[in-house]
């Protein structure tokens, strides 16, 4: 039975915003679907923080308008916001895909406001395969709506051995979010952020420490991505998955919040330290 209790609600600019527990604050930030509940898998593993939540802006109850210029440095001031708005010095941030690109960006941008970060299946420059892939998503929507998407979307995120284990909840979900799923230009927007991504020159700068957690079998964003990124940091650790898609806390989430929790749990003893 589950041991995580109800979260607080409020919005913070415009942000729908979810706070469980209480402990070292730690933001939990999506991938390009951007609802927060995505990391509802990892709540009862991280019972001892306190974990933040909360959709991207553009999606799920967060405000819908994000303009044409979007880019990761609008994800990364999200970040920030939520940080100055709960009144926190820092937080660590886990990140998976877009949400590995704002932590990122906010590390370079405001790095004091940063304690760790863990980077999931994410990159430090756009990979040319899952631009492609990008290309290939945003047909499916131009040409059969936010249904077709859904319905394609588990293609893009999970092992197919899982899939057809999941198939029932999988096309559930899908039609329970269809209905408010993000606007074609919304999705073409926080596509063009995460495509125009590139701090591969820039890695060094990043003062905080970094898990970069990689699924060996991600079929959208390509594992290489990730060794990447953790060879270009300056305090980085490495941990592939051998099994788990893009979604990999969602397929393999005993095996992924052992990694995670492990590795904050290291991070915060560091800090004691000091």
């Amino acid at each position: 039975m589950s041991t995580v209790s109800e979260g607080e609600f409020q919005f913070i600019n415009g942000l729908a915003v979810t706070v469980y527990g209480s402990g070292p604050p730690i933001i939990m930030s999506p991938g390009l679907g951007g609802l927060g509940s995505y990391w509802r898998p990892q709540l009862e593993a991280l019972s001892g923080y306190q974990v933040i939540l909360y959709d991207h802006r553009g999606t799920g109850e967060s405000a819908r308008d994000i303009g044409e210029d979007y880019s990761a440095a609008d994800l990364a001031d999200d970040l920030y916001r939520i940080i100055t708005g709960l009144d926190l010095e820092s937080a660590h941030v886990v990140g998976h895909a877009a949400g590995a690109v704002a932590a990122l960006q906010l590390a370079l941008d405001r790095p004091d406001k940063v304690k760790s970060i863990t980077a999931v299946n994410g990159w430090a420059k756009a990979d040319r395969y899952f631009k492609r892939c990008f290309d290939i998503r945003l047909g499916i929507y131009e040409a059969g709506g936010p249904e077709a998407y859904l319905r394609a979307q588990p293609v893009f995120l999970f092992p197919a051995e899982w899939i057809a284990e999941h198939l029932d909840d999988l096309d559930a979900q899908a039609a329970h979010h269809a209905p408010g799923f993000q606007s074609e230009a919304t999705l073409r927007a926080r596509i063009g952020a995460l495509a125009g991504f590139d701090i591969s020159e820039r890695l060094g700068e990043i003062e905080a420490p970094v898990l970069v957690i990689g699924a060996l079998d991600d079929m959208l964003v390509p594992v290489r991505c990730s060794v990447a990124l953790s060879e270009g940091l300056t305090d980085s650790e490495f941990i592939g998955l051998p099994w788990g898609g893009h979604a990999c806390n969602v397929t393999v989430p005993e095996e992924f919040n052992g990694y995670l929790t492990q590795y904050l749990t290291a991070v915060e003893s560091l800090e004691g330290q000091e």
